[in-house]
């Protein structure tokens, strides 16, 4: 069930994913299908992981990834 706190989180993300990556592609490219639209998706969202720096709380202007690779070292 989800709970306010973490409805937030996916709410922030699906508007990150539409503002970054959705309503720029989609008017600079025609996708013959949802196969080379989901490669492209793909390629931006290791973007969003691996490079692009976060300012949410959690985060502090690192990336996700090192978020979840120190947790790990954590517990």
């Amino acid at each position: 069930m989800a709970t306010p706190q973490t409805n937030g989180f996916a709410e922030r993300f699906n508007r990150t994913v539409r503002e970054e990556f959705f309503d720029l592609v989609l008017r600079q490219k025609l996708y013959t299908g949802v196969e080379e639209l989901q490669k492209d998706l793909n390629e931006w969202l290791r973007h969003y992981n691996y490079e692009r720096p976060h300012q949410g709380y959690r985060n502090m202007g690192s990336r996700p990834i090192k978020t979840i690779k120190t947790f790990k070292k954590q517990h």
